[in-house]
């Protein structure tokens, strides 16, 4: 079942339009509008307008039964919204579109962790962390796809979307880059199974319940950690206020157990709501990676 449930999640990458959700294309250069004035425009329309991934098994997926979204960020941007009286209308589309829906207004957040260190990053606000975790890999069970230290992972083909932090781990070890716009779980796993791919980097959490998800495909999450991470939902740069409503509705999540209870939903009773040391390497990336 939970195989369906994942591969549910093939959704085309969708343009930057928003026919489908019913959003219109701003008319004016969100870049100088006030901060009041973009809350206003919110509140007014009742709907925040989020972009997810939808493919991406806990965090965002559709339910094999009902093919309703869901997912942890998807729930938590959910309440997030009730809490702030607004609707929720989700576009789904991989992370480098998302990039551009958001500086450009189309999108309001982006239910995915956009780099924070990243050349795009001074475009945008972001909220307070929602999870916390750090970075892993899966490689192909029989034998390791020859990985056993970072160092290993030159020439070796990573999967992945080209503006991760994720990615550019890979890059500064020298592998070589195979990009995916918006796959599913079980494409990403059978093309390293099958050696169209060595290595998926991601997030710890994410790719062990994918791998758990899907134990047909001969694959496993390895035992090399690194970079200890926090997830944040991304706002056009200078859309204060609605940051500054979302951060409070988080803060307040945490306190009354929320985030937790929802994060035990969809990790396995695991609570990636809370920030735990790690001791793994960080990973200093050079300018321009």
């Amino acid at each position: 079942m939970l195989k369906k449930m994942v591969s549910f999640g093939l959704i085309t990458f969708i343009t930057m339009t928003l026919a489908a959700c019913g959003s219109k294309e701003p008319t004016a250069d969100s870049s100088t509008t006030k901060p009041e004035t973009m809350w206003s425009e919110i509140e007014e329309r009742g709907t925040l307008n989020v972009a997810t991934s939808g493919t991406l098994y806990p965090s965002s997926f559709h339910q094999s039964e009902t093919d309703e979204l869901t997912g942890y960020e998807v729930e938590v941007i959910n309440e997030v919204a009730n809490r702030l009286d607004l609707d929720v209308e989700f576009t789904e589309m991989g992370v480098d579109g998302m990039l551009t829906s958001v500086n450009s207004g189309v999108i309001d957040i982006a239910a995915m962790g956009i780099d924070r260190d990243g050349e795009n990053a001074d475009k945008y606000n972001y909220t307070i962390p929602y999870k916390y975790s750090f970075g892993a890999m899966v490689v192909r069970e029989s034998d390791n796809s020859g990985i056993e230290t970072l160092e290993d992972l030159k020439d070796k083909k990573a999967a992945g979307a080209a503006t991760t932090s994720y990615m550019k781990v890979a890059r500064h070890y020298g592998a070589e880059e195979v990009i995916y716009d918006n796959a599913t779980n079980d494409q990403y796993l059978q093309d390293v199974a099958n050696g169209r791919t060595d290595v998926i980097l991601n997030d710890y959490y994410s790719q062990k319940m994918a791998v758990a998800a899907l134990p047909e495909i001969p694959v496993k999450v390895h035992n090399i950690f690194y970079d200890p991470s926090e997830t944040n939902y991304a706002i056009k740069k200078g859309n204060d206020i609605l940051t500054e409503k979302i951060n409070t509705a988080l803060e307040e999540m945490k306190t009354d157990g929320t985030l937790t209870e929802l994060s035990k939903q969809f990790y396995d009773g695991e609570d990636v709501s809370e920030q735990i040391d790690y001791d793994f390497p960080e990973i200093e990336l050079k300018e321009g990676e």
